[in-house]
């Protein structure tokens, strides 16, 4: 996968790191003074550390790489959503997404080059999933749109969704990994609380997460309320049905006492009658959760058109009618294509 001659110095943990300083005959704190330029100071060249040795910053550039992925594009909507397209050390592009909305700032990032899932309504289905990211590529998206936020809106970052594209919990041990760098205090020190992680729906790996990470929110995309329908649009349903989530999210609740989030992008004349919002109103209720409705974003292929404004109303009412938390998304950075499901590279 690795295509750098010389190994990637971040993908070393601080133990490791202390290591390689003691078998070069150095103290093993200069190991925390790079730990601290390369993940809080967010060097780019072991030139930079400027209170480590000359000498000690040779054998570090003869020995390892220390590569971080640029930013190679950057569009702003008229909504003043931010698209960034991250080109990483191998050549593949990425995208990640800052969306403001007053002083509220959220990072949609990236686990996957491309993704392995058929989602048909997703522009990221449609390409070919390349690889994995490793930690340090999440990491540094975050760190980038941290620093955009700042930049253009003058706050930090309040939240961070793993909803970009690819499937988080098909990447779990990268994915984890960033997650501790970046709640970490040498790293950037983010509350697991502002971190949500959106999977299709991998059951098992739903309560792996409740285990290992009991902070953090989830998010399940639905989309459908039975498995006729889930399994005609999301190809996952067929080892993932209704009933094993329905066990999963029962025990994501049971463990961590944080009610998942429920994604279902209203698809007209698909999964937006006033049957399917009784249907997914059962489902909901089958435990605590609240229910994003997500307005559809076209994506190009003509399968599929947004909901009316009516319509949208109307399944809402019938959710509220049953006591149910639903909330309508509303699309953000459409014209740019960062609007949810839009994420391909079209550049």
């Amino acid at each position: 996968m690795e295509i750098q001659s010389k190994p990637n110095i971040r993908h070393l943990n601080i133990d490791e790191l202390k290591s390689k300083f003691i078998e070069i005959g150095q103290p093993s704190f200069r190991a925390n003074q790079v730990w601290q330029w390369m993940w809080q100071k967010g060097v780019i060249s072991f030139e930079e550390m400027t209170n480590i040795p000359k000498d000690i910053r040779i054998i570090l550039d003869q020995n390892f790489s220390l590569y971080k992925m640029h930013v190679e594009t950057k569009q702003i909507s008229n909504d003043g959503t931010m698209k960034f397209g991250f080109r990483l050390f191998d050549g593949y592009l990425v995208e990640g997404v800052l969306i403001p909305q007053n002083d509220r700032m959220t990072a949609c990032i990236s686990s996957q080059v491309g993704c392995s899932l058929a989602c048909s309504f997703c522009a990221t289905a449609k390409l070919e999933r390349k690889r994995n990211l490793f930690f340090d590529e999440i990491y540094d998206q975050v760190a980038f749109i941290n620093q955009a936020a700042q930049e253009h809106y003058q706050y930090n970052l309040s939240n961070i969704v793993y909803m970009g594209m690819g499937e988080p919990l098909l990447n779990y041990t990268q994915v984890s990994k960033s997650i501790e760098m970046i709640t970490s205090a040498e790293g950037l020190n983010m509350s697991p609380k502002r971190i949500t992680v959106s999977t299709a729906g991998i059951s098992k790996m739903i309560k792996k997460l409740a285990d290992d990470f009991p902070k953090i929110n989830l998010a399940l995309s639905l989309h459908a309320p039975n498995d006729v329908k889930r399994d005609k649009i999301m190809g996952i349903n067929e080892s993932n049905d209704l009933e094993s989530l329905e066990e999963a999210l029962k025990y994501w609740f049971e463990k961590t006492q944080n009610r998942p989030t429920l994604e279902y992008v209203l698809l007209k004349d698909f999964n937006d009658s006033a049957t399917d919002a009784h249907q997914l109103a059962r489902f909901a209720r089958l435990t605590p959760s609240k229910i994003n409705l997500i307005e559809y974003n076209p994506i190009g292929d003509g399968q599929f058109e947004k909901s009316s404004r009516q319509t949208t109303d109307d399944f809402v009412k019938v959710l509220e009618d049953k006591k149910l938390i639903a909330n309508v998304r509303r699309s953000r950075g459409e014209d740019i294509d960062a609007a949810c499901g839009q994420l391909a590279n079209k550049s």
